[in-house]
């Protein structure tokens, strides 16, 4: 278990784990109740909320170091960039030589296609640029890496100055973290009869033509998509799909992604995720959180809606969250696509927030390495960056496809075609790097907005005036708030518009355009042609020895009733319900609020949640209070789901 938080951390933030069976003992031990050291039961709580994630395909972004091209079979790499399959040069080193292009963005967290070591031929005339067709989970892809580093000369976890390390280091340095993809489902397809041979750090230990071990299911290629065990069990475009019934496999495959998070990696990206279980993803994050118990991760369920319940019951019981997909799609069809419903469309989407434990922990983005680029559906670079703007200041967390900043895009197999700037071709190689583009500047802007401003990475979302081409809405969260106004079609004046904003005057973030506020509404508002507008207000933010975030999940509110959190300490209104701590309203299957703590800091508390109803007794939860030991500083994070309530 990771007990010490990185050097990059600032201010140190930490999270208990599993303390019920452990604080007893250790009190008895010690004889003392309080000012205990409980170092081991904590760990920081990476808000992942606050970030601003970039997503880069490694061989497509930049060459740092051109030795490393040839790789073991230099037939796939195409010095000319022409062949969309092939390795076209991109790896770790050209990364680290652009970190301060990409923190001077705005981007705090880096994820980075799969950098383990993938099989070396070509299959239907590609090679695994993508690095989904993995050989061995414990060693890096010999092309993103220096020639003497090679997996070959070295064992690769016995080597600790790789130019992985150096990325980590130098990302580190500057207050970003790294996203590792992973994919738990398969391993690689056919290539000239050879099929999911997989390595332990050299060492074949299985292969799908002759699986004794029972490594592999064997039951063919999905035929019915709508079958849920074939889904789960059956082959994925021909890749040798994982049994994850043996219990070696799951042992491998842990501790493979154990190594890379001791080496320094801060989160996850799952691929595949539909395609196992929830059982084994409840074991498998059940153990790699055990281990690391700051690590964020969020998973690939392919095209999920807040409509599948499959989806739904994934990410809320799964252990992470995911990409979200149902928005993306959203936007796409009405500012990609601009389809006649326009910003409703995006609206009936976030209306059903409330199917979600975290919904502002979902993944937002526009376009990704398995769809055709935004500007494939609309090449308007305004259009682009109204776009941007929007999956920057709603709830969930960011993440901007590389090269979106650049307008990159090709249109190698024409843009008529739906498909025209699909895999490969959604995959060009970064050209240029220019720091003044439009989507560069409104992306550090918004970047910036997002960990200033807590209403925007944390807060409740309210819809204010929608037609199919007028949005406007606000972020709030305790004292902050933050209105959004977009417009995709012809200019426009709404002649009056609920803001939440303090009276005055008041910049918008984007445009320096100034707006005065009366009575809490903007009157007579205009809004130019695809023009987005983003006025900000911080409040005073909470401050403690210690803040523990605490949301509740499950309890079916009404209009005016209020989720309190009642306890056995101060901060709590020792158990006296007319002291306990309000919580603030996400949605109405979410609570949140942060609580801060200086007298009961470093304590073992009690705790429960009551509902608070006008003109009838409170509800509390019927249930034994929860225990938990508060941290000596930094922030805990309380994730708890209502008991059946019993009136008072």
């Amino acid at each position: 278990m990771v007990s010490t938080p990185p050097s990059q951390a600032s201010p140190a933030q930490y999270e208990v784990t599993n303390p019920e069976e452990k604080v007893e003992a250790l009190i008895s031990e010690s004889k003392q109740d309080s000012e205990i050291d409980l170092e081991f039961l904590y760990t920081r709580d990476i808000e992942f909320r606050q970030e601003t994630i970039y997503f880069i395909v490694v061989d497509r972004f930049c060459d740092g170091d051109p030795e490393n091209n040839s790789g073991p079979n230099p037939e796939l790499f195409d010095p000319e960039k022409k062949d969309w399959g092939k390795y076209w040069g991109g790896d770790l080193q050209g990364i680290i030589d652009r970190l301060d292009y990409l923190r001077n963005m705005g981007v705090t967290a880096l994820w980075l296609t799969p950098l383990f070591e993938q099989v070396e031929s070509l299959f239907i005339e590609q090679a695994a640029i993508h690095g989904y067709w993995t050989k061995d989970f414990k060693r890096i892809n010999p092309r993103f890496i220096g020639k003497d580093e090679e997996p070959s000369l070295n064992k690769t976890q016995d080597t600790r100055n790789t130019t992985f390390d150096r990325l980590i280091d130098e990302l580190h340095k500057r207050q970003m973290k790294l996203v590792l993809d992973i994919v738990c489902n398969h391993s690689n397809p056919d290539f000239s009869g050879k099929k999911g041979e997989l390595y332990d750090d050299g060492v074949k230990i299985a292969d799908f033509n002759d699986d004794k071990n029972k490594w592999y299911h064997h039951y063919g290629q999905v035929q019915n998509w709508e079958d849920e065990w074939q889904v789960q069990n059956c082959e994925l475009s021909g890749l040798a799909t994982f049994n994850e019934n043996n219990p070696n496999y799951r042992n491998y495959i842990k501790s493979a992604i154990k190594q890379w998070l001791d080496r320094g990696v801060d989160a996850l990206r799952v691929d595949t995720v539909k395609h196992m279980p929830i059982w084994f993803w409840q074991e498998f994050n059940g153990d790699i959180q055990k281990h690391k118990p700051d690590v964020f991760i969020f998973g690939e369920w392919i095209y999920n809606n807040p409509n599948n319940d499959r989806s739904v019951e994934f990410a809320n019981e799964s252990g992470m969250t995911i990409l979200d997909f149902g928005l993306a799609t959203a936007i796409r069809l009405a500012l990609g696509q601009w389809a006649s419903g326009g910003f409703h469309l995006i609206q009936d989407i976030l209306d059903l927030d409330h199917r979600y434990y975290s919904a502002t922990e979902l993944i937002t983005f526009i376009d990704n390495h398995d769809m055709h680029r935004f500007q494939t559906l609309n090449s308007n670079p305004e259009v682009l960056r109204l776009a941007i703007a929007l999956i920057m200041t709603c709830r969930g967390i960011p993440c901007i496809f590389y090269g979106v900043e650049q307008y990159l895009h090709n249109d190698t197999n024409g843009n008529n075609d739906p498909y025209g700037n699909n895999d490969p071709y959604n995959r060009p190689m970064m050209e240029t790097w220019d720091t003044e583009t439009p989507i560069y500047r409104a992306i550090r802007l918004l970047s910036g907005l997002r960990r200033l401003n807590p209403a925007v990475s944390m807060g409740s979302q309210w819809q204010k005036y929608l037609t199919p081409n007028v949005y406007c809405y606000v972020r709030r969260y305790h004292e902050s708030c933050c209105f959004v106004a977009m417009n995709r079609g012809d200019a426009v004046t709404i002649e009056a518009v609920e803001t939440e904003l303090p009276d005055g005057e008041h910049t918008c973030v984007l445009t320096r355009r100034k707006f005065e506020v009366l009575e809490g509404k903007l009157h007579n508002l205009e809004l130019h042609p695809l023009d987005a507008i983003v006025l900000s207000h911080v409040g005073e933010r909470v401050k403690a020895r210690t803040i523990v975030r605490a949301q509740l999940n499950g309890v079916k509110t009404q209009l005016g009733e209020t989720v309190v959190v009642i306890g056995d300490c101060p901060e709590l209104g020792n158990w006296d319900i007319s002291k306990a701590f309000p919580l603030e309203y996400i949605n109405t299957n979410t609570w949140f609020g942060e609580i801060p703590f200086e007298e009961s800091a470093g304590k073992l508390i009690s705790y429960k949640y009551a509902l608070l109803r006008e003109g009838q007794s409170p509800l509390r939860e019927n249930l034994v209070a929860r225990r938990w030991v508060i941290a000596g500083e930094g922030t805990v994070k309380w994730r708890d789901k209502w008991a059946t309530g019993r009136e008072s």
